[in-house]
């Protein structure tokens, strides 16, 4: 994997990586099509980028085959172009995030007054708000604000003793999965992990059952993305284990094991198992009719809304845009305004993607526009749009086509 200073050529698509990556192995493409399972066709139309190679489940196929890690293709992380300062804002917290990231676990070392100062009640209305930048993209407020929280919240963690103490690891594991996020969405991939680990390590000294479980549905997360779905299946199935090992099935319960089963459906649809998707699908749903309402236990986002969201997205995983368009014509109608600009902006993406399976363009363009209304950084930043953008822009050079991919740094 290149280092993450190595800023690749966003520029380029993922088809011309897929060849770097091939000659680099000094195969010719008939090799890549029989060791990978796709025709000669399919390889030439991917590396020509007249077939956009935007699916996790491809993209997951061919980094094995050549062993390389999936970002290797998709080339992230992106540099945003000089003319979009929001997202320059946003990658300017990385380094700053991933320095606090690598104090985990070191004496904190405070000083007199930040000692004094440690206030959970503070702390706790601190985290809401990075929870808050999380929920609504707000990737530059997020990434200003995380270094200086993660520090308070290592010093909570050292001067706190007994329930105050515990509840500081919840809250630093909590400070932690907005880093993971936040680094995630740029496609800082290796310190995306770095904070998952530390996310787990914080969720165990907090030595609640249920909080230590919703750490795990990241780490499964973890291994469904680079395509280890057996080892992600395990997280999965131990989780749910546990879940219906316990007794009271109190509303974030409920919440848990809905969320653990709409990941296993993600991990089934990229193992190309469609049938045990739908089936996870069919039982989340079951848990959010449960809970009759949307709620965000654990900053999950479970529900009715986010189960319909998924609704659409693993038809996309799988490649079946006339699926997905029918589901999200649907679902869109259906979508609540105040719901989180993130999970809103996730759901106009796959609508794209979707559209673009379809052959439809233009209602392609559209979605990904509105996704960029709601989450203009993670929007350009999302490896399967500036995927898809490039395709059809190698397809047509409209004028509005041409500007989005202006805005993405692809052309």
């Amino acid at each position: 994997m290149p280092h993450q200073t190595d800023m690749p050529d966003g520029s380029q698509t993922n088809g011309q990586r897929l060849k770097r990556l091939r000659m680099r192995r000094r195969w010719d493409q008939r090799k890549l099509a029989e060791a990978s399972g796709y025709s000669l066709s399919a390889v030439r139309k991917f590396e020509q980028g007249h077939r956009s190679l935007d699916r996790a489940d491809v993209i997951l196929t061919f980094s094995k085959v050549l062993d390389c890690h999936p970002t290797e293709i998709t080339g992230q992380p992106y540099t945003p172009p000089d003319s979009d300062r929001d997202g320059q804002a946003a990658i300017a917290s990385v380094g700053s995030v991933r320095r606090a990231l690598l104090r985990h676990g070191r004496p904190s070392r405070p000083t007199d007054q930040e000692a004094a100062g440690v206030d959970l009640s503070t702390l706790r209305e601190r985290v809401a708000t990075a929870n808050g930048h999380r929920q609504g993209a707000s990737l530059a407020k997020l990434g200003d604000l995380l270094p200086a929280l993660l520090r308070d919240l290592q010093v909570a963690v050292d001067v706190c003793a007994g329930d105050q103490r515990r509840e500081a690891y919840d809250l630093l594991a909590s400070g932690y999965e907005c880093a993971m996020q936040y680094l995630y969405k740029l496609g800082r991939s290796s310190d995306a992990t770095l904070a998952t680990e530390r996310v787990l390590w914080s969720a165990e000294q907090t030595e609640d059952p249920l909080r230590v479980l919703s750490a795990r549905w990241y780490d499964a997360g973890e291994f469904l993305s680079i395509g280890e779905h057996d080892e992600a299946g395990a997280i999965i199935d131990d989780a749910l284990s546990a879940l219906g090992a316990m007794s009271a099935d109190s509303p974030e319960k409920v919440s848990l094991t809905g969320a653990f089963h709409l990941k296993a459906s993600l991990n089934h649809a990229r193992a190309t198992d469609s049938k045990a998707a739908e089936q996870h699908l069919k039982k989340a749903e079951k848990q959010a009719d449960l809970l009759g309402d949307d709620r965000n236990d654990y900053e999950l986002q479970f529900g009715p809304t986010n189960c319909a969201i998924w609704s659409v997205s693993l038809p996309v995983e799988m490649g079946r845009g006339q699926e997905a368009v029918r589901r999200a014509e649907l679902v869109t109608r259906a979508l609540p305004e105040q719901y989180s600009p993130e999970r809103r902006s996730h759901h106009y993406i796959d609508v794209g993607r979707a559209y673009y399976y379809n052959g439809q363009h233009d209602e392609a363009l559209e979605a990904f526009v509105k996704a960029e209304r709601l989450a203009p950084q993670a929007t350009r930043m999302h490896a399967g749009v500036r995927e898809t953008t490039h395709t059809m822009l190698n397809a047509t050079r409209r004028t509005a086509l041409f500007e989005f991919g202006m805005r993405l740094g692809v052309v």
